[in-house]
């Protein structure tokens, strides 16, 4: 996979593609990132790439030149490479990370690990110049409803929940399918040694070596904690019959 990274401040991107699964990925060939300044492309010899809104009020917003420039500079690169002329099927997905988007979830994170290149366009300040939605970007994504000084942490987000789920970027690949969200559900309560501690014992359960309790009793626990804390995730979970004999034990409980 490639992905570029189009931002006011590189150096608060790359430190964070330079540790734990994002750089295994790209020492290992899995991941190819490239982050971009915005500034190396504007017009301007003062490297400008914000100004005042039409229609005044206050705030800044990033020009579109400089983001139709990266955009451009890095198809045409990529159009060149052999690395992507090998893997690249489709046109890359270009996304502006912005609150005004879509909610980004596992399922998202799932789709989108299946594209061989994603283009981000982190913005800062009051957004970007309305054109450059309408003409580059393809998906508008928001990790959540609150406000952030930029895109970066939110590309970063995105970043890692995609490239975790390529095959081979993490130690044990069915860990990341076993993660909470990655089957509808959040995770079960998980246990190491020693067995006690401070007082509070593991699961018996755990300890017994026995699969298949242990298969049944992670599960309910899923399901219990799913039901406690984001029930609205089991409207769309895929449910077994036992599942839902469990869920409904779980309702007469409470009632």
């Amino acid at each position: 996979m490639k992905i570029d990274i189009i931002t006011v401040f590189p150096d608060m991107v790359e430190a964070a593609l330079k540790v734990g699964v994002l750089r295994r990925a790209q020492e290992s060939g899995l991941l190819l990132a490239r982050v971009h300044n915005l500034r190396d492309f504007a017009e301007d010899k003062h490297r400008t790439v914000d100004d005042y809104p039409y229609g005044g009020g206050s705030g800044m917003v990033l020009k579109p030149a400089p983001i139709f420039n990266a955009v451009r500079f890095i198809m045409k690169n990529d159009s060149e490479q052999q690395y992507v002329k090998a893997n690249r099927k489709t046109p890359p997905r270009v996304i502006y990370l912005t609150p005004q988007g879509q909610t980004f979830t596992q399922r998202l994170a799932e789709q989108l690990s299946l594209e061989s290149h994603l283009i981000l366009i982190c913005g800062r300040y009051k957004g970007v110049d309305e054109r450059v939605r309408q003409k580059l970007v393809t998906d508008e994504i928001s990790i959540g409803d609150y406000v952030l000084s930029g895109g970066e942490l939110p590309a970063l987000v995105l970043i890692d929940a995609v490239v975790r789920l390529i095959p081979g970027a993490i130690g044990d690949y069915e860990s990341a399918q076993e993660d909470s969200f990655s089957g509808d559900l959040l995770d079960c309560p998980n246990y190491t040694r020693p067995a006690e501690y401070d007082g509070m014992k593991a699961p018996e359960v755990l300890l017994s070596g026995h699969h298949e309790k242990v298969r049944k009793w992670r599960r309910q626990q899923s399901l219990k904690r799913t039901f406690e804390r984001r029930p609205e995730l089991l409207d769309t979970a895929y449910l077994s019959d036992e599942d839902l004999s469990f869920i409904e034990s779980l309702k007469s409980c409470n009632d």
